[in-house]
């Protein structure tokens, strides 16, 4: 289907590819993987044409029906939702299957006639992503599509791709969805592409192998041109061993010498905890919200015990964040108390919002300037394993995007953690080794933690309790998401299984 042969490629002085391959054939699941800026959007880009290699080819089978999600530029006309998926005047059958995939990914029948340019930039995408789905192209690429997803429509949206029968290459930074919709990892990394068959654990385990082998190559090596090194300094200056000595060094000169590539930039640190504060860390009582006609909760309980490691989730549209907007004390509401524990201090995290940053300040002052005294080096560790390295710590706020905000947002509490921390789909603006720093440093995190992800790996990796969010109901389940699904009659997406 698709073929890249000895592609290599720069811009400006980063050479991105040199002699890299990659062969893509019907039917494949592959997922990019790799650094922040390795690439992976990159392949996207050749593959539709839009960006030709230095030297190399790219060769894409006539006539192949391709299907590409990027990660932004969301549809806007005033079109209705509906016509925009299925298109102007489509038939029944189209309209019909349209709802249906709409539905799955969370709009309900009431959204089908509003308008696209009223939806928010997340929504707008998932009709992109629908009208991509009807489509059925022979290749789908798509490009951090569970960004824009809840978890809901996560599960659907993974259940839908594996009946699928095309060819599936994805970029993503969530590996239980990468586990279950592919069965190939491609390694956009070191100026390289490598592919592993089996799961992203199963290449990591190969890839550390592969470099174990590598360095013991090269220690044989370092020996070997050590050796030859020697003989050259002991025999270039006599007269009788010159012409040996030369030859050597001819010799010498011909080795090609192995390179060990770079470590993932990727942290192992001590994060500070925060101080220890009482067993009823926070309550609600008799709280009722509501937006004009729209009641979300009416007299709800909920007591928060310390240590609680508690994923919320529920359908769409269910009260999820407004419930943690109320827990973090960010949201008013009609009636109730919210009652905080002693000593309790509470971070609240969410994708679009800023907080109180200077927007004079550099990303690395409004880093450094927390509570906590630490040292400028392990600010900067931090703040490089969330994609702000080298000079980019210098960038004033004021011209950060949302996501660098979200991130900087973040490394704000990791420096200097409250005891009670709520979040909102925190690993949405990272890569895959950012949110494996994230994970490192909540595992570790010993205060009370609630969070909203629609990241299977992240929610199991954390939670040891689910918090189940319908209708202005509150359910507290012990135990992870898994078990949750399995006690609701319900199952994740079974890997492999189209």
């Amino acid at each position: 289907m698709i073929s890249l042969r000895n592609i290599a490629l720069s811009y400006g002085e980063q050479l991105l590819f040199e002699d890299a391959s990659l062969q893509i054939n019907a039917g494949d699941r592959f997922a990019l993987v790799g650094p922040n800026g390795s690439g992976k959007s990159t392949i996207f880009r050749l593959i539709l044409g839009e960006t030709e290699p230095d030297e190399g080819t790219v060769q894409v089978k006539r006539g192949l029906r391709i299907g590409h999600l990027p990660q932004e530029n969301a549809p806007v006309s005033d079109r209705s939702v509906l016509a925009e998926a299925a298109g102007e005047g489509a038939d029944e059958r189209k309209k019909a299957k349209a709802k249906e995939i709409l539905m799955g990914l969370g709009f309900k029948i009431v959204d089908f006639t509003r308008p696209m340019n009223q939806l928010s930039g997340g929504w707008a995408m998932r009709v992109a992503m629908a009208r991509l789905l009807l489509a059925e192209p022979d290749l789908l690429l798509l490009d951090e599509p569970t960004n824009h997803l809840d978890l809901w429509s996560l599960l659907w949206f993974q259940e839908y791709l594996l009946d699928f029968r095309g060819t599936i290459v994805v970029i993503s930074h969530d590996r239980a969805f990468i586990n279950t919709v592919c069965d190939t990892i491609v390694s956009v990394q070191d100026r390289e592409l490598g592919v592993y068959r089996g799961t992203y654990e199963e290449f990591v385990t190969e890839r550390a192998e592969e470099k174990r082998r590598l360095e013991s190559s090269k220690r044989v090596q370092d020996g070997q041109v050590a050796r030859m090194q020697e003989f050259i300094d002991r025999n270039r200056a006599r007269l009788s061993t010159a012409r040996r000595a030369q030859s050597m060094m001819k010799k010498l000169a011909r080795v090609d010498r192995i390179e060990i590539p770079p470590d993932p930039k990727t942290i192992s640190v001590q994060f500070p905890q925060p101080p220890r504060c009482g067993k009823e860390v926070l309550s609600l009582r008799e709280v009722s919200k509501s937006y004009g006609a729209n009641t979300v909760y009416h007299h709800l309980d909920l007591t928060l015990l310390r240590g609680w490691r508690m994923a919320l989730v529920g359908p769409n549209g269910a009260g999820k964040s407004t419930l943690l907007k109320i827990l973090a004390g960010v949201l008013d509401f009609e009636s109730g108390e919210r009652i905080p524990g002693g000593n309790v201090t509470v971070g609240y995290h969410a994708q679009h919002r800023a907080g109180t940053m200077d927007p004079e300040a550099t990303v690395f002052e409004e880093a450094i300037h927390v509570s906590r005294n630490h040292s400028q080096q392990f600010v900067r560790t931090v703040l490089g394993s969330f994609l702000f390295p080298g000079d980019s710590v210098h960038k004033q706020v004021k011209v950060l995007s949302g996501g660098e905000k979200s991130r900087l947002s973040l490394v704000k509490i990791l420096l200097d953690p409250p005891n009670l921390l709520l979040l909102d789909e925190p690993t949405t603006h990272l890569d895959m080794d950012s949110v494996e720093a994230l994970l490192a440093a909540l595992e570790g995190y010993t205060g009370t933690l609630a969070f909203i992800s629609h990241d299977l790996h992240f929610i199991n990796t954390l939670a040891d309790r689910i918090l189940h969010v319908d209708r202005g109901k509150v359910t507290v389940y012990p135990g992870k998401f898994d078990l949750y699904l399995w006690r609701q009659g319900r199952q994740t997406p079974t890997p492999g299984r189209a």
